[in-house]
């Protein structure tokens, strides 16, 4: 009988989104080893004990905190460390200050010799999936930022409550950066199979533009507001990166509003942006173009321009 390959997964990073995804991880039986790294070895330490105390009710996984070197046989290497965003500040102003935690990250986790996927997490996630790419030298489907992920699922949510809809039965993205620059896909909106204005004509008439104006602007500022409230967003994110680890390991080609590099699609190059692309165990195997009407393809172009403008510290880094 043939023995099946163990998935490790490194998990670079034990804040609040690396432990929450930690935490996820376990409940879903994703990975047969998870490995804890952080500068804060002793808080690491800590985590590893307390999750796998919690083995007993959840599924066998093998849990330890790590070294770079654990990163050589990984499948995957999640990076959720770097400077978090404070109150008041755009995802943007952590560029620089990021750009250079990455580049000290990227290199150790390389000189392993992993040859796995990168998912990138930190904010200013666009600009630091592409510093990855670029520190790495890896292929770019294999260097894969979480995007719009979550800004899409706060989407869905926001309309399925709106609709009274099982979310999972809304059909919507958000797109662009992940950030201030981000649009949502209006023309493209399924509730079911209905497209979106002939849905709300037939069941929801008193529904108005200025309402589906506010659940947008509900969806991209809703990190501020949790800020505000918590000081951090870590539980939706934790999950959606769950989401994608599981896509890769067990080759789902699922469909999911990543950060990837753009060589054409959309009009756009030599950015990472967030698309709807099929992830598989090969990372982002194609990006989906969907068709986007005149105003949204210039919302992504703005977003596209915005990204672009602040990759420079990472080009010269």
């Amino acid at each position: 009988m043939a023995l099946t390959k163990t998935s490790r997964v490194v998990i670079i990073g034990t804040g609040a989104v690396g432990s929450s995804y930690a935490f996820s991880m376990i409940n879903q039986n994703i990975t047969d080893e998870m490995v804890l790294i952080d500068l804060q070895k002793e808080k690491t330490e800590g985590d590893a004990m307390d999750l796998n105390h919690g083995l007993p009710f959840g599924s066998p996984t093998k849990i330890w905190a790590g070294e770079y070197s654990d990163c050589k046989d990984a499948d995957i290497v999640v990076i959720t460390a770097g400077a978090a965003q404070q109150p008041g500040e755009s995802r943007l102003d952590l560029v620089e200050k990021n750009t250079k935690i990455f580049q000290g990250i990227v290199g150790s986790v390389m000189d392993s010799g992993f040859d796995g996927i990168f998912i990138v997490a930190t904010n200013p996630v666009d600009v630091l999936a592409y510093a990855t790419w670029k520190f790495s030298g890896l292929p770019q489907e294999r260097v894969i930022g979480s995007g719009t992920i979550l800004d899409t699922a706060r989407f869905r949510f926001l309309l399925g409550e709106y609709f009274d809809i099982d979310v999972r039965n809304i059909h919507a993205y958000i797109m662009g950066e992940h950030g201030d620059t981000e649009l949502p896909v209006w023309s493209q909106t399924r509730i079911g199979l209905e497209p979106l204005e002939r849905y709300m004509s037939k069941y929801k008439p008193e529904g108005s533009k200025e309402d589906l104006d506010e659940i947008f602007v509900n969806v991209r500022d809703a990190a501020y507001h949790i800020i505000e409230r918590k000081g951090a967003t870590h539980y939706a994110i934790a999950m959606g990166l769950a989401r994608l680890t599981k896509a890769i390991l067990r080759n789902e080609k699922s469909i999911m509003t990543v950060s990837t590099l753009m060589e054409g699609e959309y009009g756009l190059d030599d950015v990472y942006i967030g698309v709807p692309a099929v992830v598989s165990e090969k990372g982002v195997e194609k990006v989906i173009e969907i068709d986007l009407n005149e105003q949204e393809m210039k919302q992504l172009q703005h977003s596209s321009a915005t990204l672009k403008e602040v990759l420079q510290p990472v080009k010269d880094a």
